[in-house]
């Protein structure tokens, strides 16, 4: 089990870095906020990727939702202990760019408890997803479930689909590319796969779990424990906040792209 974590650390640190030397020496003409701000998005991407693949192997694997189990669960969620931690520090550090680029300012120095304080208070949702995952889901997937439930975890690693095409379109806008067909295709992809598998999967949840012991799906919360309700209503919440700040933003862009072609449109008929 500790392999997985040891490789965590070195595999997503090695990441970072080695894109962002790569990126350093390709695009010589984008600042270091750019360099860090894709380095993040994919190493992200990656993580979001693997955390599927890993989801969708358990999760077929898995006849009875309760009792079957499978080795990849613990190992990942070990595996992906330090992508948490170091994604924390990778935020910080795009963050820290980024503003320092919006203030003409590319000096390496100017780390300071003010610039923690100033990434804190902007992403502190983010940041508190990670830390609960680490401190709160991370001991009761390893030591509190007593085997059970793998079929859930993998379900909740399949969460991470939409995650490499949110930093797929991150990744576009830093190329000057959100204009394009891809970038609208991507954004679309994005709020699908963001609904279906971060909203949809906890009625598939409470679905399978019905399915396998007789219980129609509008009766099977009240046949779960308490706490079980409620964490899954904890998880669930940031989840629609997050999808109602993706729809705006669509809501935007569209708005956007279309009062061109209005002004154009109104041009022509005058």
């Amino acid at each position: 089990m500790m392999a997985a974590l040891v490789c965590g650390v070195a595999v997503f640190p090695g990441l970072f870095f080695s894109f962002r030397k790569i990126l350093k020496h390709t695009r010589t003409e984008w600042s270091e906020a750019d360099v860090t701000v894709v380095s993040e998005r994919l190493i992200s991407a990656v993580h979001g990727s693997l955390a599927t693949a890993v989801g969708v192997t358990v999760v077929s694997s898995c006849r009875d939702v309760m009792t079957d189990s499978h080795w990849l669960v613990n190992s990942f969620v070990l595996f992906g202990v330090p992508y948490m931690v170091f994604d924390i520090y990778t935020m910080y550090l795009s963050h820290f760019h980024t503003e320092r680029s919006r203030d003409g300012s590319e000096a390496p120095s100017g780390h300071s408890l003010q610039t923690v304080r100033a990434f804190l208070r902007k992403d502190w949702m983010l940041v508190l997803h990670h830390v609960a995952l680490v401190f709160i889901f991370t001991p009761i997937t390893l030591f509190f479930r007593r085997g059970l439930g793998d079929f859930f975890i993998g379900c909740m690693f399949i969460t991470e689909l939409s995650t490499p095409f949110v930093s797929i379109g991150k990744i576009l806008i830093q190329l000057r590319l959100d204009g394009t067909k891809l970038h609208k295709i991507n954004g679309l992809i994005v709020l699908l796969t963001f609904f279906t598998c971060r909203i949809l999967v906890f009625p598939f949840m409470y679905w399978m779990y019905g399915r396998q012991f007789g219980i129609p799906l509008h009766q099977v919360a009240f046949h779960l424990p308490l706490h079980c309700n409620v964490g899954n209503l904890v998880l669930l919440a940031p989840q629609i906040y997050w999808f109602t700040l993706l729809l705006r933003k669509a809501q935007r862009l569209y708005l956007r792209q279309r009062r061109p072609q209005v002004n154009k449109d109104v041009t022509k008929k005058d």
